[in-house]
C-alpha cells in the first residue's frame, strides 16, 4: 500500500501533463489514470504492472481533439479498447514474443530518455508575456537543489530501512522541508487543480453513423497498437525483474476492458506505464494490492486530498522520476556495444533513436522489420551444398542451410546442369523449405533437367515441407518424390 501510494504521487503530475499535451482538461488525464489503473490492476495479466494516461497515446490525440472535439476522444477510446479486446481474445499478444532483445534494449533505452526529456519541461515557467521560459537565477538552483535532496534521499534510504518505499520517504521529507521553511518552491498546484468529483458515466455526445466510425478508426486503431506495445513490453521488463511470468493476451483484455470504461467515464485512455511501473517494483509493490491502492490514493486525492497534495514540490517528483530514469536505463548495453554483432548493435540505436523522435510504436516496427530483413539475409548466405557421387554414377547434392525466398538465388547458384549426369538426386536432409518461393526455385530447377533430358529425385523432406509439396503439387512438378526406407538390426544380450 506504501508502494500504491508513492505511485499515485508520481502519477499527478504525469497525468496533468499528458492531459495538456492532448489538449484536454487535467481531471480527463487523472480519470484515466483512475479507472485504467484500477482495472488493470485488478484484471491485468501482470501483477504489479501500474497503467494510466501516458504521453505516447497522447500525442496522438492531440490531433484528434484539435479537430473533433473531447467527444471524439471518448468514443475513439471505446473503439481502441474494443480492438484491444479483440486483440487478446484472438490471442495477438504472443506476437510479442517476436521482438529481438536489441528491440527490448532499444526500447527500455529510448523510453528512460523520453522520460527524462519529459521532465525537463518542468525547469520551464510562464513568463510576463504569458510564454513559457527557462528557469534562471535563484529558482534554478532552489529546483536542482530539491532534486538533488531528493534523489540522494532515494539513494540513501534503502541502506537504513527497507520498510518504508524509498521514493515515498524522499517526497515526504522534501515536501516537509519546503512547506516549513516557506520556500519558494514550484508545486504540483502551480500546474493545475487536481480537484474533481468522482467520474461520471457518459455516452460520447458524436453522431452514431458511417461518418463517425471513419474519423475515429484510424486514430483508435493507432492507439491500439502503441497501448499495447508499450503495455506487453512493460509486460516483459516487470518479468524479468521479478523473474515471474505474465498473461500477454490477458493483459490485451485487461488494457482493452479499462479503456472502453474510461471511454465512458470521461477518460483520455492509457497503457501500461514504463516509469510508474519501475518505481512500484522497486519500492515492493509486486502484487494486485500495490496497484489498486495506487488507483484508489489517486481517487481520493481527486475528491478529498487536492489542497495538500497541491503542496507537493514538483523538484521532489522530478527527484523521484530521474532516478526512475537511472534504473530504467539499460547501462549495460553501453558496455556490450562493440562485443554483439554490428547488426544487433545499429538496431538497439535505430529503436532507442526512433522512439526519442518519433513513438514507441513506430520504434518497436521498424527495430522488427530491420532485425527480421537483417535474419533473413544471414540465413540466405548459409545455404550451400555437398556433392559426391554414387555407385550407380548418380550424383547427390546435399543441400545444407533453409530454403526460401532470401536463398532462392544461392540456391539456384549450386547446381551445375551442363555438367551434371543424367541422374539427380536432391537431399533435404539438413535442409527444410520454407515457403513457396523455395516451392518455385525447385520447380524451375525440376523443369531445366527435364528439359535437358535429365532425372530429378528429391528426398529426406520434412513433414511440413511434404505436406507444402502436397498442396502445391499443381506448382511443383517432380519426377521423383522418395524417402528411402531404412531398416533397423538390434543385438540384445541378457
Amino acid at each position: 500500500m506504501l508502494s500504491g501510494l508513492t505511485v499515485a504521487l508520481a502519477l499527478v503530475p504525469e497525468a496533468v501533463a499528458f492531459a495538456f499535451v492532448a489538449g484536454v482538461h487535467p481531471l480527463v488525464g487523472l480519470y484515466a489514470a483512475f479507472l485504467v489503473g484500477l482495472i488493470t490492476a485488478l484484471i491485468g495479466g501482470r501483477p504489479g504492472m501500474i497503467s494510466g494516461a501516458t504521453g505516447a497515446l497522447a500525442v496522438v490525440m492531440v490531433s484528434l481533439v484539435a479537430v473533433h472535439g473531447v467527444e471524439y476522444l471518448f468514443a475513439t477510446v471505446v473503439l481502441m479498447g474494443i480492438l484491444q479486446i479483440l486483440a487478446g481474445v484472438f490471442k495477438l499478444g504472443k506476437f510479442i514474443r517476436m521482438v529481438p532483445h536489441p528491440v527490448m534494449l532499444g526500447f527500455v533505452n529510448g523510453l528512460a530518455i523520453v522520460i527524462f526529456l519529459a521532465q525537463i519541461g518542468q525547469f520551464k515557467v510562464q513568463g510576463t508575456d504569458g510564454a513559457l521560459e527557462w528557469m534562471q537565477g535563484s529558482s534554478l538552483y532552489m529546483m536542482l537543489g530539491l532534486i538533488a535532496l531528493t534523489m540522494a534521499i532515494i539513494f540513501i534510504t534503502p541502506k537504513i530501512t527497507k520498510a518504508i518505499p524509498a521514493p515515498l520517504v524522499g517526497i515526504g521529507v522534501v515536501s516537509i522541508l519546503v512547506i516549513w521553511l516557506g520556500l519558494d518552491a514550484r508545486t504540483v498546484g502551480d500546474m493545475a487543480s487536481i480537484a474533481g468529483g468522482l467520474p461520471e458515466f457518459h455516452i460520447p455526445s458524436v453522431p452514431v453513423n458511417l461518418e463517425t466510425l471513419w474519423i475515429i478508426l484510424p486514430y483508435a486503431v493507432i492507439l491500439a497498437a502503441i497501448g499495447l506495445i508499450e503495455s506487453l513490453l512493460t509486460l516483459n521488463l516487470v518479468c524479468e525483474m521479478t523473474d515471474t511470468s505474465g498473461g500477454a493476451s490477458k493483459e490485451c483484455v485487461a488494457q482493452g476492458v479499462a479503456n472502453t470504461v474510461t471511454g465512458f467515464f470521461g477518460g483520455m485512455g492509457g497503457c501500461a506505464m514504463i516509469g510508474q511501473s519501475m518505481i512500484n517494483v522497486t519500492s515492493g509493490g509486486r502484487e494486485r494490492l500495490s496497484g489498486i491502492s495506487a488507483a484508489l490514493f489517486l481517487l481520493v486525492f481527486i475528491l478529498f486530498g487536492a489542497p495538500l497534495i497541491e503542496q507537493i514540490p514538483l523538484a521532489a517528483l522530478v527527484g523521484v522520476m530521474f532516478m526512475v530514469v537511472i534504473a530504467t536505463f539499460a547501462w549495460s548495453s553501453l558496455r556490450i556495444l562493440n562485443k554483439i554483432p554490428r547488426t544487433d548493435a545499429f538496431v538497439l540505436i535505430l529503436v532507442s533513436g526512433v522512439t526519442v523522435i518519433s513513438d514507441l510504436a513506430i520504434a518497436v516496427i521498424v527495430g522488427v522489420i530491420v532485425s527480421a530483413l537483417v535474419f533473413a539475409w544471414e540465413s540466405a548466405k548459409k545455404i550451400h551444398a555437398r556433392t559426391e557421387i554414387t555407385q550407380t554414377g548418380s550424383k547427390v547434392y546435399n543441400i545444407e542451410g533453409p530454403l526460401f525466398f532470401g536463398s532462392v538465388t544461392s540456391f539456384q547458384e549450386i547446381f551445375d546442369l551442363r555438367n551434371d549426369p543424367d541422374d539427380i538426386i536432391i537431399d533435404f536432409q539438413n535442409s527444410r523449405v520454407v515457403d513457396h518461393s523455395g516451392l518455385q526455385a525447385i520447380d524451375s530447377l525440376a523443369e531445366k533437367y527435364s528439359n535437358a533430358g535429365k532425372q530429378l529425385h528429391i528426398r529426406h523432406l520434412s513433414k511440413d515441407c511434404r505436406d507444402l509439396l502436397h498442396k502445391a503439387r499443381n506448382m511443383v512438378e517432380i519426377s521423383v518424390l522418395e524417402d528411402p526406407r531404412y531398416g533397423v538390426a538390434a543385438d540384445y544380450e541378457k
